[in-house]
């Protein structure tokens, strides 16, 4: 398991129950085992942060970027996160909510191409 910040736990609760428009959508998308049949979860805590969705088997985070993320500030806290979330291994996929909801089918494409490509990977925990 990695590791988290145990204080998360009830905020990544709050999010689950107040997911936007697009994290629903990618989230009917990657429920159920439907890619590959891997396990995701949503708003998941990892170190201090909560990713919007994580697949342990693939090593994968995947993100759904509002309009905040793209200022200065939203930008370099962006890159600070995925630096140390691929310290602990991990790829992390940013879609901003206007692919997901535009383009869901070339979004689930992207996400299926990347799991494909980190299962074959030696690398890679299963």
């Amino acid at each position: 398991m990695k590791p988290y910040n145990k204080n998360l736990k009830q905020v990544s609760r709050d999010l689950r129950n107040n997911m936007t428009e697009a994290e629903r959508l990618l989230w009917s998308k990657l429920r159920g085992k439907q890619i590959l049949g891997l396990q995701f979860y949503r708003q998941k805590p990892l170190l201090n942060f909560i990713v919007g969705f994580y697949c342990p088997s693939a090593n994968l985070v995947i993100e759904c970027d509002g309009s905040q993320h793209y200022t200065i500030d939203g930008l370099e806290a962006d890159r600070v996160r995925d630096e140390a979330l691929g310290e602990l291994g991990l790829i992390v996929l940013r879609f901003d909510n206007g692919q997901v909801l535009n383009e869901i089918d070339a979004v689930v494409e992207m996400i299926f191409d990347v799991i494909h490509v980190q299962l074959e990977s030696p690398s890679c925990e299963t």
